[in-house]
């Protein structure tokens, strides 16, 4: 089968490799879109493995395939799996973990001290034919949930989870630092589970323009916009709670704490530039500061269950698609050089799978 593999920084390559086969507890995927992620952005230009590296988890030497984002059909299960139907739409969850340690026996999997990602680390990938992963991660899609939206699943899964590790719900107020796929999640998520305030920082227009159709109640640039004082007037005393999902470094903390209330939560959603910050403001406020990564077990039923009642759309955050041979130039060279001017790039495999 065709699949795109990372060899080294700016390197990828559509091999032809064997294609996988179900083993006990798992089902086989034909892959119908995957999405581009930013993590795969940063794999791509500046690799976090050596080409020697193997995953305890996966325990398989690269090039390893890309792509963590990824729907399709479930075209084989093995003969100890029930809940998976052969034939049906999957979004797949592809973080892995040992199940043993301290964080997985309290429940938390994602922060496994050996976590793991199909797509990044080994165990197959979204940029190929077929995928073969655990059952327990092939999430079945509800009526009138498609392929396409499908592989949104996963990016949305992490707003949904940092917007509930922000402690926001019914009638909550938020500020949104960036505009980016994650950004715009955390937007949806927000208004999906009942927030009456959201407000969005960002300084790309085409972003700007994306965020206020997807329903931001207040859209900032902090490159005109003094950006606390404007969510402060329209919040007195400050948003319950604050995403920083721009990566930006210590111009946007400084917004994201400025901006939340006494008492409030803000969290730190995109990993990006290293910031200081006054503790002292934590301990004046009780503002309550902490970080939220990827997404656990309620997360992806949650999404699921939104997309299918329509508290969650996502018209608009497709910016292109792609075949598997334009992936390189029109898809990772093109996030390099113009990121701004895109939200989510989606790779058509066999769209019709």
């Amino acid at each position: 089968m065709r699949a795109l593999r990372l060899y080294g920084a700016h390197d990828v390559r559509i091999d032809e490799i064997p294609e996988p086969e179900t083993r006990p507890g798992t089902v086989k995927v034909k892959v119908a879109w995957a999405g581009i992620c930013g993590s795969d952005l940063h794999q791509y230009a500046r690799p976090a493995f050596p080409a020697d590296f193997v995953h305890p988890l996966f325990g398989e030497p690269g090039p390893f395939v890309l792509g963590h984002e990824f729907s399709g059909r479930v075209v084989d299960v093995a003969a100890d799996v029930d809940g998976v139907p052969l034939g049906a739409l999957v979004a797949v969850e592809p973080l892995i973990a040992d199940g043993t340690c301290a964080a997985c026996l309290r429940g938390d999997y994602h922060l496994c001290e050996r976590f793991g990602f199909i797509g990044l680390m080994g165990g197959g990938g979204g940029m190929s034919e077929y995928v073969v992963v655990p059952a327990a991660k092939a999430h079945v899609l509800p009526a009138g949930v498609d392929a396409e939206t499908g592989a949104l699943v996963e990016p949305l899964s992490v707003a949904w989870h940092a917007v509930r590790r922000g402690g926001l719900g019914t009638g909550g107020t938020a500020l949104v630092v960036g505009a980016g796929p994650i950004g715009l999640g955390l937007l949806l998520a927000a208004k999906a589970r009942g927030a009456a305030f959201v407000a969005v920082s960002e300084m790309s227009a085409a972003r700007k323009r994306l965020a206020a159709a997807l329903g931001a109640d207040l859209v900032l640039d902090p490159a005109d916009d003094d950006v606390v004082a404007r969510v402060r007037a329209a919040v007195p005393g400050g948003v319950d709670a604050g995403f920083e999902a721009s990566g930006a470094g210590r111009a946007a903390v400084g917004a994201l704490l400025g901006s939340v209330r006494k008492g409030g939560t803000a969290v730190t959603v995109a990993q990006g530039r290293t910031a200081e910050f006054d503790p002292n403001l934590l301990m004046l406020t009780e503002i309550g500061y902490t970080g939220s990564f990827a997404y656990n077990g309620p997360d992806f039923p949650a999404v699921l269950a939104a997309l299918a009642d329509g508290r969650l759309r996502t018209e608009g955050l497709v910016s292109d698609r792609l075949s598997l041979d334009e992936v390189r130039e029109k898809g990772y060279e093109e996030l390099l050089a113009h990121a701004d001017g895109h939200v989510k790039i989606l790779v058509g495999i066999d769209p019709g799978a």
